[in-house]
C-alpha cells in the first residue's frame, strides 16, 4: 500500500496509473480492509452512519492542481445524526498518516452555541480536554482555523478566549511512517479514535440543547476537508 502510494506521488498521471492498475487494486484492497475493520470496532462502541471510503480520483473542476490522483487513502465515519454528532477520519499516506475527528464547518448558529457552552461551562470543557485519553492521544489540543479577534458577543478577558476564537473544532493524531507500517497500527488508530468520545459527547450536548439545557431540533451536517 505505502509502496504504491509513494510511486504514485512520483508518477501522478493517467498513463502510469493505468499501467499499474493491478498494484492499485491490491493497495486499495489493503486500505479498504483496514477501514472496514476500524469501522466494525467503532460500531461496537458508538452509534454510526455508514462508512465512506473516498475515491482516489481527485475532483479537478475547481483546482489549480491538475494531478489526477490523490496520494493517500482516506475514510470518513459520520456519527448517526441527529442525536450523535461529529465524525471520524482516517488518512493513510507515506507523507502523512493520521486520525482525526470533530466539527469542520459548523454553521454560524452552531458556532455561537459551541462558544456559549465553552464559556458558560468552562470547567466541564477543561475537564473534557484533560481527559486521560484526549491527553494521551491528542496532547489535549484542538486543531482548526481561528479568529485573530474576539468573537462577537464575547469578552477578550474570558478565560476561555483561546478556545472561543476557534472556527473549527478538531482533534488530530499524526503517526510517523514507521508507526503507520507497524503491525499494531490498526489497534493504535482504533484506540485513538475511541478516545474522542468525551469530546463528541460535550459538543453533541451543546448542539442539541439550548442555554437552558432543553433539547432542541438539530441537523448539524459535518463536512470534512479531505
Amino acid at each position: 500500500m505505502f509502496d504504491f502510494l509513494t510511486e504514485l506521488a512520483e508518477n501522478n498521471n493517467k498513463e502510469w496509473f493505468n499501467a499499474h492498475k493491478a498494484q492499485y487494486e491490491s493497495a486499495k484492497l489493503e486500505a479498504t480492509t483496514l477501514f472496514k475493520h476500524i469501522y466494525s470496532i467503532l460500531t461496537e462502541n458508538d452509534t454510526l452512519a455508514s462508512l465512506k471510503i473516498y475515491r482516489i480520483h481527485r475532483d479537478l473542476r475547481f483546482s489549480n492542481d491538475k494531478t489526477p490522483y490523490k496520494t493517500h487513502f482516506g475514510c470518513y465515519i459520520q456519527r448517526k445524526e441527529p442525536h450523535y454528532l461529529g465524525g471520524y477520519y482516517v488518512c493513510i499516506s507515506p507523507q502523512e498518516t493520521f486520525i482525526g475527528g470533530g466539527f469542520f464547518e459548523p454553521s454560524k448558529d452552531q458556532l455561537l452555541r459551541i462558544r456559549q457552552e465553552i464559556s458558560l461551562n468552562a470547567k466541564k470543557f477543561k475537564d473534557m480536554m484533560e481527559d486521560e485519553g484526549i491527553q494521551k492521544e491528542f496532547d489535549g489540543q484542538l486543531w482548526g482555523e481561528e479568529l485573530k479577534t474576539v468573537p462577537k458577543g464575547f469578552q477578550k478577558d474570558d478565560p476561555m478566549i483561546d478556545y472561543l476564537r476557534k472556527k473549527q473544532f478538531l482533534l488530530k493524531h499524526n503517526y510517523s511512517l514507521e508507526e503507520a507500517k507497524a503491525t499494531n497500527f490498526t489497534e493504535k488508530a482504533i484506540q485513538g479514535l475511541l478516545a474522542m468520545r468525551p469530546f463528541f459527547d460535550f459538543m453533541t450536548e451543546a448542539l442539541t440543547t439550548n442555554l437552558n439545557g432543553e433539547s432542541i431540533s438539530n441537523n448539524l451536517r459535518n463536512r470534512t476537508p479531505y
